[in-house]
């Protein structure tokens, strides 16, 4: 199987998503650092394609599709391959609950039960999978 290339670079990536915890109110060790601000846009899309590309590396495959729009989508987990039409395995959600749940600030079962998450298809979940940068 293919590796996909990574188009953010990772130190790139890295410091968006330390933007984003920062903006939200959060410090890079996971821990509440009082009340936060709106990120950029641009901090926004880039830690989330950096984050779906993590997601990628870490659970190569094309059997789930995880949309985050407007800022990216990527095929994930190894199991049977899609290539038309709607795929069978699709989760979205907006790029805030993506990146609480990559942080570990929302757990993904809780983002699934309050709706924050579409989860359609058997293999539409990512339980064990998230959070990709837990603090220690």
């Amino acid at each position: 199987m293919a590796i996909a290339r990574r188009r953010i670079d990772l130190e790139e990536g890295r410091a968006a998503l330390a933007a984003w915890q920062a903006a939200v109110g959060q410090d890079t060790a996971g821990q509440e650092a009082g009340p936060g601000t709106s990120p950029s846009r641009a901090v926004l899309a880039t830690a989330v394609r950096y984050s779906l590309e993590e997601l990628t590396a870490r659970a190569p495959g094309n059997s789930v599709e995880v949309r985050v729009p407007p800022f990216g989508v990527t095929q994930c987990v190894e199991g049977p391959r899609h290539t038309r039409g709607t795929p069978p395995n699709v989760i979205e959600c907006d790029a805030a609950t993506w990146l609480a749940m990559v942080t570990g600030r929302l757990a993904w079962s809780a983002a699934v039960d309050a709706g924050r998450v579409a989860a359609s298809g058997l293999r539409a979940d990512l339980a064990e999978l998230l959070p990709l940068f837990a603090s220690p």
